[in-house]
């Protein structure tokens, strides 16, 4: 699929050709085939794609260099999304980059940045986001997880539920209530919490694509330093509503798209020489492409209002409107050209059910894509509010 859109300058074509030829020279080819094929990425992977950016001083694309980071452009780190999921490497694990990241520069104390940023960087902590709820997943003002100060601490009681890589993770990012006084926006805070705190358990939910990424994470009587709030009592919505701004407008998700279009593309083809007939598949598969670069178009232009300094409205939400749905008919397009094999294969032994197995379990992922990040009805209506004013 070609980039399509705004006119690239030399220096962004040079910048261009260099990202690709480090792909193609550092990114390990059995590290390439796992993302090509489809395969679940676990931290071991994700890990060491970190680990080589970071001896490159490319491990934290978004950052200002005094955080580690690149001190690139916004234009720039699109740019290293295209190409990085066009050569088939792994995209940056996001919970730490792309999201407590940028709130704990944002919003931490000088100690909380030398403690944690660093360390993210190198990939030598791995996070994950104590959010949703029981009865507070896109209600998320409704959470009821408790934190009480005592002295020098805060104590925690309540659960997290949906969480993402809790069992892989070294620590969480939490939300929990200090107050019930106000609007039930307000009185929560955000802390930073070590997974191995006594108190903290979690276990497995058992997802309909057969991979382990979600968890139910309790807290019993968890005692967490004062040191490890982030930002003033009471403020963790602020924190939590700067976070989620990001995880909507994430450059990795529209490249993402585009290589498996590419992917599919390529397996429409195969199939067609095989002799089987898909008929409109074809047609849909332009309108896919149409789709993404409509996508491409308008995270260039939620890109562009950054780089101004421009409240970004309701693009992020319809952006991430747009990628899921477009995740999803891609995943449904693939597992069309598999057919009832791929289903058999998926039934007999997920983890070994091939390429076939591989396009059902995308396939039932990509259900999740209307849900996790924000419902698709919480993105409508946050446009409508743009929109309308309601």
């Amino acid at each position: 699929m070609p980039t399509g859109g705004y006119a690239e300058s030399e220096a962004d074509a040079a910048f261009r050709a260099e990202l690709r030829a480090f792909a193609r020279e550092q990114c390990p080819a059995e590290i390439r085939r796992h993302v090509a094929a489809g395969e679940k990425i676990t931290r071991a992977v994700y890990s060491r794609w970190q680990r080589l950016l970071h001896a490159q001083g490319w491990a934290a694309p978004g950052w200002p260099r005094e955080q580690g980071g690149t001190g690139w452009t916004l234009r720039q780190r699109m740019i290293f999304e295209e190409v990085m999921a066009d050569e088939d490497c792994p995209p940056l694990y996001h919970h730490g980059l792309g999201h407590i990241g940028p709130v704990i520069m944002r919003f931490g104390t000088p100690a909380q940045k030398a403690e944690f940023l660093p360390r993210i960087v190198d990939a030598s902590d791995w996070w994950c986001q104590g959010y949703s709820e029981p009865g507070a997943g896109s209600d998320l003002a409704s959470l009821r997880t408790r934190a009480e100060r005592d002295g020098d601490d805060y104590v925690i009681n309540g659960q997290k539920i949906w969480t993402s890589h809790a069992h892989e993770a070294d620590r969480i990012y939490l939300l929990a209530r200090t107050s019930n006084q106000g609007r039930k926006q307000e009185g929560i805070s955000l802390f930073l919490i070590d997974m191995d705190s006594p108190g903290i358990s979690h276990r497995p939910i058992h997802t309909i694509d057969g991979w382990h990424h979600v968890n139910e994470v309790f807290l019993e009587n968890v005692r967490v330093p004062a040191a490890r709030l982030l930002g003033p009592e009471g403020e963790g919505w602020t924190c939590a509503k700067y976070l989620l701004e990001r995880e909507r407008l994430p450059p990795a998700s529209v490249a993402q798209l585009m290589r498996q279009w590419r992917g599919l593309a390529r397996l429409l083809t195969q199939h067609r020489d095989a002799a089987r007939d898909y008929g409109g598949l074809d047609n849909e598969l332009l309108s896919l492409a149409a789709r993404i670069k409509s996508a491409r178009e308008m995270l260039a232009s939620a890109i562009d209002a950054m780089m101004r300094q421009e409240p970004l409205g309701a693009r992020p939400s319809a952006l991430k409107l747009a990628c899921s749905s477009i995740a999803q008919d891609i995943s449904r397009i693939a597992l069309m050209v598999h057919g009832p094999v791929g289903a058999a294969r998926f039934l007999d032994e997920a983890r070994q059910a091939g390429a076939e197995g591989l396009a059902v379990q995308n396939y039932l992922f990509a259900r999740s894509k209307t849900i996790a990040g924000g419902t698709t009805e919480v993105q409508l209506n946050v446009i409508a509010r743009a929109l309308f004013g309601v």
